[in-house]
């Protein structure tokens, strides 16, 4: 009889660790599909301002103006709080660039250098909208070493508009996959407390305070939402990791700061649901009366 209970224990145990084994896996899961969701969104914005401040707007020198009036200029634009950086690009250094491109010296063909100089100015994100660049180019324009002003209001639009769907979308589906990440840890943990049922049913028969059943349930699941979140962690720096490796120029892959707010959100969201998934899960068992519990 002894051996028999020992037995029972045994195999009573064997198939806890085995739930919560299940549960930590698939709480782990969820979690990886929300940090890998969560790098996409938090690395949205600097994507988007990415894409902007890589417009370029031409602007053309007067071929009259003097050289030193040109690096006056430049310091000028340099300092306007609407531009990024900015690229001289002189007459010669232009000749040779095309010739470059076209593989045949084409000022000896022509006899003379057609080409101007420019200015090639990289605007702050911000900024990056036709409303900000008309202004802009108002402003520039009165400088008499500028001959003309170029850019591509339709380009601007273009990409102001995708990046706002785009952004749109994708906050959709954080809503959308958030929802069901939610619904499907909370029906992961209702599977594991319900092998635990006639566990806390008998505490409670027993005397056993709520507060006093709910207890040692909320902290193993505090603890399975850490160890989930964890594991979620190490797969996401391993994809990462190798992410950087193959494609190293991925501007994403150099913030760490966001990767540490991303890590941190899935700590806090491991154990927060958990636990209110095993508080409401615990609560449904302690209202049940006890031949419901065979249902």
């Amino acid at each position: 009889m002894k051996y028999m209970e020992e037995f029972e224990v045994s195999d009573a145990s064997k198939k806890t660790k085995t739930v919560y084994i299940s549960t930590i896996i698939s709480i782990a899961l969820v979690l990886l599909m929300l940090g890998l969701l969560g790098l996409v969104l938090v690395h949205a914005k600097n994507l988007s301002n990415y894409v902007k401040e890589n417009i370029v707007l031409n602007i053309i020198v007067d071929e009259g103006a003097k050289e030193a009036d040109v690096l006056a200029f430049q310091k000028e634009l340099n300092t306007n709080p609407a531009v990024k950086q900015t690229q001289y690009v002189n007459k010669e250094l232009a000749a040779r660039n095309l010739t470059q491109d076209l593989g045949e010296d084409f000022v000896n063909f022509l006899g003379y250098n057609p080409l101007t100089s420019t200015f090639d100015v990289y605007l702050k994100a911000e900024y990056a909208n036709n409303k900000s660049i008309d202004a802009l180019k108002a402003s520039i324009s009165k400088n008499p070493v500028v001959k003309e002003v170029v850019y591509q209001s339709s380009l601007i639009d273009m990409v102001n508009k995708n990046i706002n769907t785009i952004g749109l979308i994708i906050f959709a589906f954080a809503v959308l996959l958030l929802i069901i990440s939610i619904a499907l840890i909370n029906n992961t943990i209702r599977l594991a407390i319900y092998s635990q049922r006639f566990l806390i049913k008998s505490m409670q028969l027993v005397g056993a305070t709520k507060n006093f059943i709910r207890r040692p349930f909320l902290l193993y699941a505090a603890l399975h939402g850490l160890i989930a979140a964890f594991i979620a962690i190490i797969i996401l720096l391993a994809t990462l990791i190798y992410a950087r490796k193959e494609v190293p120029e991925i501007i994403i892959l150099n913030n760490y700061q966001e990767f540490g707010f991303v890590f941190i959100g899935l700590l806090i969201v491991g154990i927060f649901i958990t636990g209110i998934s095993t508080w409401f899960a615990v609560s449904r068992y302690l209202r049940l009366k006890s031949y419901h519990l065979y249902r």
